[in-house]
């Protein structure tokens, strides 16, 4: 049964109800289309942030590539101020931790990498930076802190044979032969990169017994 029994009956309650209800229906409207426009400003202002903080980045790694130590530390230190929010700081964290590197520069490589664990946006980032702290203490001869570092970020996964192999060169600094080559095995078979690195570790390694 229909409610309303003729036209002007369903006219006059239509403008009833749009008397009573007309302004949160239109406040309601406003707040729904201010909420997709400005998801859409939102996601313009992310994808321009995303394109100079990528054209920084860029510029830091042909700095980085050409060897000018000074101006790859100027372009890491504006990447990392001007898009701190983003992964690509994180980034420039780990290219800044090379050109230290490459400039003899340990303490500064080292204060790179734990500025780069620190603010990694993602995991893996976190996992790749302590992975190369870990290389940089070990290459420091700081057995200690490496396996430290091993045991807090090794967590299975991506880079576990990367992980493994550096457990690996540990335990053939410590004299361990058997664990060593036991480790470099693994992390073959786990995939870890350079592997004819691996293998020439496992020849170079003295024979058992």
């Amino acid at each position: 049964m229909n409610v309303y029994e003729t036209d002007d009956e369903k006219v006059e309650a239509l403008k009833k109800w749009w008397k009573d209800n007309g302004l949160s229906v239109a406040a309601g409207i406003g707040i729904g289309l201010a909420a997709v426009f400005g998801w859409r400003g939102w996601v313009g202002y992310q994808d321009a942030v995303g394109q100079q903080a990528s054209a920084a980045f860029e510029q830091l790694l042909a700095a980085a590539d050409s060897g000018n130590t000074e101006s790859a530390l100027k372009q890491s230190e504006l990447v990392t101020s001007d898009f701190g929010s983003t992964a690509y700081a994180t980034l420039a964290a780990l290219v800044r931790a090379r050109v230290e590197l490459e400039a003899g520069n340990v303490p500064g490589a080292r204060a790179a990498l734990e500025e780069a664990i620190a603010k990694a946006p993602d995991p893996g980032l976190a996992r790749i930076a302590a992975l190369r702290l870990a290389r940089v203490e070990f290459g420091a001869g700081d057995l200690a802190a490496t396996k430290a570092l091993l045991d807090k970020h090794d967590q299975g996964g991506s880079f576990a044979g990367d992980f493994t192999a550096l457990r690996g060169d540990i335990a053939a600094a410590e004299g361990r032969i058997e664990d060593a080559r036991k480790a470099y095995e693994q992390a073959l078979a786990a995939g870890a990169a350079d592997p004819e690195l691996l293998e020439l570790k496992i020849d170079n390694l003295p024979p058992a017994g």
